[in-house]
């Protein structure tokens, strides 16, 4: 879809919307109030929104941004745009603003089953480096540690087709 509409986070409406996708996207969810305490950290903390027109907010990434280094907490795809280019939009464009900011590589975590998550991240240049046993819980599983060490030499930061 090449109407979609990313910006950061705006508002508490807005923020009801992104718990209401993190509750419907993890066994294991950030709570409003993980994220709102988040938010008070804004030289650290980045939470995008994305939008499709006629669905409002159908998607978002929270993140942090320390130093040169991004590490991505949470992405959410409403069920009804996956698999339609939602995802790779939000994340080039994250990984774009965070870049110009200064960040220089970007970090995350995945459930070793999400294979559909492991191929977009794979996809714009993550790579796997060390799994962590036992890191989810609801249901116990381990979880992928991948980086992505250049942002500014990978797919990860450049534009949506």
């Amino acid at each position: 879809m090449d109407e979609w509409s990313i910006a950061p986070l705006a508002g508490d409406e807005e923020l009801d919307r992104v718990v209401a996708l993190e509750a419907a996207s993890f066994s294991n969810p950030w709570t409003r109030e993980m994220l709102a305490r988040e938010l008070e950290r804004p030289e650290v903390t980045r939470v995008f929104v994305l939008r499709a027109p006629g669905l409002g907010i159908v998607g978002f990434c929270a993140c942090w941004l320390v130093a040169d280094e991004v590490h991505i907490n949470s992405l959410a795809i409403d069920a009804s745009v996956r698999r339609r280019g939602a995802a790779t939009a939000l994340l080039r464009r994250v990984l774009g603003d965070l870049a110009a900011a200064g960040a220089r590589q970007a970090t995350l975590e995945v459930r070793r089953s999400n294979v559909a998550a492991l191929g977009l991240y794979q996809r714009l240049g993550f790579v796997i480096v060390a799994e962590r046993r036992a890191y989810y819980t609801q249901p116990e599983e381990d979880a992928l540690i991948l980086w992505c060490h250049d942002l500014r030499r990978t797919d990860a930061a450049s534009p949506s087709p």
